[in-house]
């Protein structure tokens, strides 16, 4: 997620130097066409270009709303992944409460790093790329490479729990849901121990259930292309106005009664092309890169910083002394 409050230039070429390239070639390329080699019969009107335009505009705007929602629902569902970590943790500490303090303590740090286990095993699920995750331009990949945030390792659970436990984790076909489900058995065994009482435990069980529900909201988004029919043919049709955009300009920049006796009006059809060419295809990309809010991109929610904002809050219930740092933005993008 990237949290400075403007966006830096440096950045923006990042994405876009590629078609400002392509669209400023492009340009001369048909303006010297239509200027010196007299091709005059490329123009054409540009009133059905203003109305494709609309079109494609309604079109972004609507993909991008949509995009917009995959965002904001996966960081409101790790907004409660937040909230019902620090239920678990107040949970755990005020029910465990026999007459062995060591024994208090041992299983309150066992569940509850049982639990921190359980949101990085999450994290790094979530994070592996699927056949429809977008692909940047190599001067993007390079800044996420360098950050290391995509595809992390698979080890992130093992300081969290027993050795045992996590090379039991490794035949899973999914760690996270064995994690909840070793929680539960637990929590079964100190029932029989007298540890808890049978209210204690449905407490304990229905924010377990919790966390199920909010793991499948997440593996929902991610486990779900959005719609091609939006994320293809909004690309298409957008590459089609921005191609046909020229023509249509050449007639209007080439008007003898606008421009009078300034040759050099008919010139500002370059930079006026690509300026409107370049907004579209951006417009048309923010949707590209709002879509899978878990990849580990520039936009995505910052699912590392939380998994550490709640290891932070659970360990220092724990009272515990040397606690992690928080985890700091990386060119002002936070992972």
């Amino acid at each position: 997620m990237y949290v400075k409050r403007n966006i830096g230039w440096g950045l923006i070429l990042r994405f876009a130097w590629k078609n400002l390239i392509f669209f400023t070639l492009y340009a001369a390329v048909i303006f010297y066409a239509y200027h010196f080699l007299w091709f005059d019969f490329i123009d054409i009107p540009f009133q059905p270009l203003s109305v494709i335009g609309i079109a494609v505009a309604f079109y972004i705007g609507f993909k991008n709303s949509q995009s917009y929602d995959r965002f904001w629902e996966g960081r409101k569902i790790w907004g409660g992944i937040v909230n019902y970590s620090r239920t678990w943790a107040l949970q755990v500490i005020s029910f465990i409460q026999s007459e062995d303090l060591q024994y208090n303590q041992k299983i309150q740090r066992e569940m509850i790093y049982r639990h921190i286990a359980w949101i990085n095993a999450l994290r790094v699920q979530l994070r592996q790329p699927k056949a429809w995750s977008i692909k940047a331009n190599s001067s993007v990949e390079r800044l996420h490479d360098k950050h290391g945030e995509r595809n992390p390792s698979c080890n992130e659970a093992s300081s969290y729990v027993s050795k045992n436990e996590f090379e039991d984790l490794g035949n899973r076909v999914n760690p996270t849901t064995h994690l909840v489900k070793n929680q539960a058995k637990q929590l079964i065994q100190l029932k029989k121990k007298g540890v808890i009482d049978g209210f204690q435990e449905d407490q304990l069980q229905s924010v377990l259930e919790e966390f199920y529900n909010l793991q499948g909201k997440c593996e929902r988004i991610k486990n779900t292309p959005f719609p091609r029919q939006y994320g293809y043919f909004s690309k298409i049709f957008t590459w089609i106005f921005v191609l046909l955009l020229l023509f249509g300009l050449l007639n209007i920049f080439g008007d003898d009664s606008m421009a009078g006796s300034r040759e050099w009006y008919q010139f500002l059809m370059i930079p006026f092309s690509v300026l409107i060419s370049w907004i579209f295809v951006s417009m048309e990309s923010i949707g590209d890169n709002s879509e899978d809010p878990f990849d580990g991109r520039i936009n995505d929610v910052p699912m590392t910083a939380l998994c550490r904002t709640i290891e932070i809050d659970l360990r220092d219930m724990l009272d515990e002394k040397d606690l992690p740092d928080p985890i700091l933005p990386k060119d002002h993008i936070l992972y």
